[in-house]
């Protein structure tokens, strides 16, 4: 879809959700919902309600229903102040903090009296969410600001919830070298979806985010795990929900500067330590432009980071242990501007991310390559209020790139096979950790690149009605994918067993030299990068989609009692995929039509093939 073509669907949904009048709390901020009662424990109709943020000044008004109840609808996570007014009851001042994803009880019993006697109402303890279903923990920028992360992942801190655990994002694919994943209740790390400032940023291809951001612009992070909240984006495990920080009324930054170097840490006798050097250092600043209107936030951080990487072959390989050079270098950039203007709380935020690494896939392998990360992001959010209904929306641009090239070739690490990619073992591509003895040449996953695009406008809506809070929403994500994986496109690959027997063994260097092995296998590339034929991200072929996901919800949090909450939703997804299957079935296969049982053996379409190659699909 091109960029006309995505204006003109944003410009039919916000016409549509404009006709709708809706937004409660999303993924992306937190609300403040309560009841109103008297000393009779009779509902306070009528009432009206002003929150404030303390940080900024900004207010948002709104009155109680018929049942007593209000909404506050979208809120930065921050201090807030509520103000409760009602003719013949004192004034009610209630100190509430809100989180992101998290809608707090603003709960009061007001007392007989002059509205001009105001009460100030401490803060209460009460750690337990009795407003929502949903499992879920936040950790907040105390925990950010003052817990030590090794590496300053904005991930990384995940593990502190109970049943999260951490996965190195470069186990599972040469494309995520610095990215975590975040694995919920054991479930691969693959499959949590990601979501900053309430747009999506996972990485559609292999999993996990699409880029990192600098731990200092984190305000809260949520991480859902089970009756996930209704905007929540398609996943089948949990989700990440971040939001950045924004200014406030006050001139506030820091720096920092962290440094690690092998000769900081202890040694054990006769321990020989790796050369290993990490400096990170970065800051952030933030505050008004123009005092309770328009605020900046800027935060930048880089990570310089030098290791040798020891290489020690299996027996009978372990005189040939080396070692080669693994540098990681990485900037995290991001500035959101906030603007308070009537009724209306406008934000944008742009980001930037960029990692370089040289590595193995698989340890112990003397078969490195190059990776390079690109990301970028810009984000416009748009909250207000119209009387009792809340609007939330979302417009935001993704682009992630990556690239993968050989290390090896015109290099100082040890290759006795130049131009050959050599394994002895069980795999003649040295991909799985464990299956080789040796493992040397250009890389089997060199040259690729992976790139996807995000076009994404969203929008969340609430309505109290009486003792109800309807919420209600509608999204479109319009994803591109694309790039090429050129597989053994630098050398061909050349297997051999992991014993040596006979003539192997009268050569010199006997069975410590891998040349002496006999070659049980050789896998030539074709030459051909393209997984499909359509053109994207200027190449000519490769293109992947584009994916279409469209997706609307309703639902409705009803108090049934003052302790007593019950929530009930649906929602829909819709998702065209990405897939390559253009041209008509194979009439030949209909002969194996339900061998099995019936519907095993229907006829799938097959992919569209580029010139001069055939290409089929089997029956599923």
């Amino acid at each position: 879809m091109g960029r006309f073509g995505f204006a003109a669907i944003s410009g039919a949904l916000v016409l549509l959700l404009a006709s709708l009048t809706p937004a409660q709390t999303t993924i992306s901020t937190g609300s403040i919902q309560g009841t109103l009662t008297d000393p009779s424990g009779a509902v306070v109709p009528g009432a009206k309600i002003s929150i404030r943020n303390k940080g900024t000044n900004q207010v948002t008004e709104t009155t109680t229903t018929s049942s007593g109840t209000y909404a506050s609808g979208a809120l930065i996570p921050g201090q807030y102040t509520v103000r409760i007014e009602a003719k013949g009851f004192r004034t009610v001042e209630l100190p509430v903090v809100v989180e992101v994803n998290t809608t707090v009880a603003g709960n009061a019993k007001l007392t007989l009296g002059e509205s001009a006697q105001v009460i100030e109402v401490q803060g209460s303890s009460l750690a337990v969410n009795t407003e929502q279903s949903t499992v879920q923990g936040v950790l907040t920028s105390q925990q950010i600001e003052n817990l030590p992360i090794n590496g300053r992942n904005f991930l990384d801190l995940a593990q502190l919830e109970p049943g999260v655990q951490i996965q190195d994002g470069g186990t599972f694919d040469p494309t995520k070298n610095g990215f975590s994943s975040v694995s919920f209740g054991g479930r691969f790390g693959r499959t949590a979806r990601i979501e900053v400032d309430g747009v999506d940023i996972s990485d559609e291809t292999v999993g996990t985010t699409t880029q990192n951001l600098p731990l200092g612009a984190i305000q809260e992070s949520s991480l859902q795990q089970s009756s996930l909240d209704l905007s929540t984006e398609l996943t089948s495990s949990g989700s990440v929900n971040v939001i950045t920080k924004s200014g406030t009324n006050s001139l506030h930054g820091d720096g920092f500067y962290y440094f690690r170097d092998q000769v900081l840490n202890a040694a054990l006798p006769g321990d020989s330590t790796n050369p290993f050097q990490r400096s990170q250092f970065g800051g952030s600043l933030g505050g008004p432009i123009m005092k309770d209107k328009l605020f900046f936030f800027l935060d930048a951080e880089r990570t310089k980071q030098d290791l040798i990487d020891p290489v020690i072959p299996s027996p009978p390989f372990e005189a040939l242990s080396g070692n080669f050079t693994s540098p990681f270098r990485e900037t995290e950039t991001i500035g959101r501007l906030d603007w308070q203007v009537n009724r209306f709380k406008i934000f944008y935020r742009f980001n930037y991310d960029q990692n370089k690494s040289v590595l193995p896939f698989i340890p112990n392998s003397f078969q490195p390559f190059a990776n390079v990360d690109h990301a970028r992001g810009h984000l416009v959010g748009v909250d207000f209020n119209t009387g009792n209904f809340t609007h939330s929306i979302r417009f935001g641009y993704t682009k992630f790139q990556n690239g993968i090239k050989d290390a090896v070739t015109g290099s100082s690490i040890f290759d006795p096979a130049p131009g050959i990619e050599l394994a002895i073992g069980a795999d003649p591509n040295c991909l799985t950790a464990g299956l080789d003895l040796f493992c040397s040449g250009p890389n089997f996953l060199a040259p690729q690149a992976t790139m996807q695009s995000n076009h994404q406008i969203k929008y969340d809506g609430s309505k109290p009605f009486k003792n109800h809070i309807f919420r209600f929403g509608v999204g479109f994500n319009h994803i591109q994918g694309g790039g090429f994986a050129e597989f053994l496109g630098l050398a061909p690959a050349v297997g051999s067993p992991n014993s040596c027997a006979g003539v192997c063994l009268t050569l010199p260097g006997g069975a410590g030299n891998p040349l002496n092995y006999p070659v049980t296998s050789v896998d030539l590339g074709n030459g051909q990068g393209f997984s499909s034929e359509f053109p994207a991200f200027g190449l000519p072929g490769g293109g992947l989609g584009p994916d279409n996901r469209f997706s609307w919800y309703f639902g409705d949090a009803w108090k049934a009692k003052p302790n007593l909450t019950i929530n009930a939703g649906l929602r829909y997804v819709r998702d065209t995929g990405r897939t390559d299957s253009d041209l008509p079935p194979i009439p030949a296969l209909d002969q194996f039509n339900n061998q099995f049982y019936s519907g095993l053996g229907n006829r799938v379409n097959q992919p569209s093939a580029l010139p001069g190659i055939r290409r089929a699909t089997g029956k599923r």
